[in-house]
């Protein structure tokens, strides 16, 4: 439980430092119009601050990482956000800079962490899904020990 708080907690920083550092980049270089970087913050406060205080509060109520699956789905998500914005970062400054023509590595980047991101989510509810109707999926030992008779 310690890491989704502390992981939350972290996301709620950088997503409001996020939100900073675009605000005072466009006004230093003088920059109107859309960037990349005007969506950094409500990312990382959305998928990484609120979706993991969520997160937390199902490891409250059904003990989510008794599931083999939780871990899986908490590196496997946090990987994609991470990607997610710091590609998002990168594409923003080369926007603000004044790249016109950006490398077609750029999307693809960008495109595997919302994959990561999908296949967290789908890692979490199959996660639920364990936790809540006791498949033996689990490492919990009580569970373990229930299920084994």
């Amino acid at each position: 439980m310690k890491k989704l708080l502390y992981s939350a907690f972290a996301y709620m920083v950088i997503g409001v430092l996020s939100g900073l550092f675009y605000r005072e980049f466009t006004k230093g270089k003088d920059f109107t119009g859309f960037t990349q970087l005007a969506v950094v913050h409500t990312h990382l406060l959305t998928l990484g601050f609120i979706v993991l205080l969520i997160v937390l509060v199902l490891e409250k109520v059904f003990a989510l990482s008794g599931s083999r699956l939780f871990s899986w789905f908490f590196w496997t998500y946090n990987a994609g956000l991470v990607l997610t914005a710091a590609i998002m970062v990168v594409h923003g400054i080369l926007q603000v800079d004044g790249a016109t023509d950006v490398s077609a590595a750029i999307p693809g980047i960008a495109g595997l962490g919302h994959i990561l991101l999908s296949v967290g989510m789908v890692l979490l509810f199959l996660a639920l899904r364990t936790r809540l109707f006791g498949t033996a999926v689990t490492h919990d030992a009580d569970t373990q020990a229930a299920l084994a008779g």
